[in-house]
């Protein structure tokens, strides 16, 4: 038993620290109540004394997943649980609590404590660096890309011709679009790949065709020239466009006016032009195969964006990205990806570039059923063509351990307890060994 004064030292000392701390006993009726509980939850001590721990703290997990009752029930400690709780003005508050139980001489559970912190600020910070890097739904803290972000308002209100250059899956269509968003332009966004139609297909497609034009052509059908009136067309894979329908899109260009099929006058076009290409058209010219006065018509703007490559810093934020999406869309609480997924996710070379990154992502969606996305939820083909992680430094024996160290929490997804089970230690010397290694690994509760 603590006597008195000792108790009165130890609550002065819960008082002192900023973490919410509450204990209950085995039927979760709140035993204690520190300050920054009170501050928190806006519940003084004297009303949270007695009560039930769920109608203080209000958790989005209370119901459903209670974390201390579930450490109460298994006695296994549960660390840094990301939830929501209401305070008592209604005001939505995420924090991260850690449960773990408390117990008697004897051994056995009497009660349990939970440790909650305040994540306002923290998750104010995410969000504001989130915005930094996502602009016009275009992600990237890449310096190059930022460069290019910055002039992009002033590009965008120029009414000028933009050729977007750039490896296929890198993102030009994004910054097409995020063009047109900030033109101010009245039309519609309307794009086309030049490189997916033939070319009597593409030439009725950009231009549209009058009813006669053609056998099929039953009534008038507006092309994409009059689709992006008053707006933005673009024109994705350029270089792919014939010789023979260069000299009428010059001529769109040039004189702001075409001929549809079948027409028998010219039509005016207000639509402002931007292309995308992942050739160089200046090479394309010296070979003859494209014409120079089109390319100097179509470069008045030129943006250059490099390969995901050339901008791994992105990956993770594009992980975290398809993570909300695919989760959105399949309808699957994902949270993270491994420390080892990770590892090979940064190091592959992504010839396809961002659009290969989704694709892997959508893959290990298809195969991950538990919170954090594992090598093993990664295509094999991926994983054979990432090269090897570099040799971590120290002994060879202290490598292997940090090495056998990961993979256990790669298998037992992060679990602490398990994975010192399987690893035959207890979970002190488990987090001990992973500061030493510097090994960091996304923490999940089981649900």
């Amino acid at each position: 038993m603590i006597d008195n004064q000792n108790y009165k030292q130890l609550e002065a000392i819960l008082d002192s620290i900023a973490d919410g701390v509450f204990t209950t006993d085995q039927n979760c009726n709140i035993a204690y109540f520190n300050k920054a509980a009170e501050r928190i939850t806006g519940v003084s001590r004297e009303q949270a004394i007695g009560q039930k721990c769920f109608d203080v703290f209000r958790a989005s997990i209370c119901e459903t997943t209670c974390a201390l009752r579930k450490s109460i029930q298994n006695g296994q400690d549960i660390i840094n649980f990301k939830v929501n709780i209401l305070n008592s003005g209604g005001k939505t508050i995420p924090v991260s609590v850690s449960t773990s139980v408390i117990r008697d001489k004897g051994g056995d559970i009497t009660g349990g404590v939970e440790i909650f912190r305040d994540m306002s600020t923290i998750e104010e910070l995410r969000k504001e660096i989130s915005n930094r890097c996502n602009f016009e739904n275009i992600i990237s803290k890449n310096r190059e890309i930022h460069n290019i972000l910055d002039i992009l308002p002033d590009i965008a209100t120029s009414g000028s011709a933009v050729l977007i250059e750039g490896p296929s899956g890198s993102g030009k269509e994004l910054f097409a679009r995020a063009i047109h968003n900030l033109s101010g332009r009245k039309g519609k966004y309307v794009a086309i790949n030049c490189a997916a139609l033939p070319d009597t297909l593409l030439e009725s497609e950009l231009f549209g065709y009058k009813k006669g034009a053609f056998s099929d052509a039953k009534k008038d059908k507006p092309g994409r020239f009059a689709l992006a009136e008053g707006g933005s067309l673009f024109l994705d894979e350029i270089g792919d466009i014939s010789p023979a329908l260069q000299p009428k899109l010059l001529r769109a260009l040039q004189e702001k006016e075409y001929d549809p099929l079948g027409a028998t006058a010219s039509v005016k076009t207000d639509a402002r032009i931007i292309t995308g290409t992942n050739k160089t058209l200046s090479d394309l010219v010296a070979q003859n195969v494209f014409r120079e006065d089109l390319f100097y018509r179509l470069n008045v703007v030129r943006l250059s964006l490099p390969p995901l490559s050339r901008r791994r810093e992105d990956i993770p934020l594009l992980i975290e990205h398809f993570i909300n999406k695919f989760n959105a869309a399949k309808g699957k609480k994902i949270e993270s990806v491994s420390e080892r997924a990770m590892g090979v996710l940064m190091r592959y070379d992504y010839p396809g570039n961002i659009r290969e990154l989704e694709n892997f992502i959508e893959y290990a969606f298809v195969l991950c059923h538990g919170p954090v996305i594992k090598t093993g939820h990664l295509p094999k083909d991926m994983q054979t063509a990432a090269p090897e992680a570099p040799k971590r430094a120290g002994a060879p024996l202290s490598r292997a351990e940090a090495d056998a160290i990961l993979d256990a929490l790669d298998k037992y997804n992060g679990n602490r307890m398990k994975t010192a089970a399987h690893l035959g230690i207890n979970k002190t010397t488990l987090w001990r060994k992973m500061k030493k290694y510097g090994i960091t690994f996304p923490v999940t509760a089981k649900r």
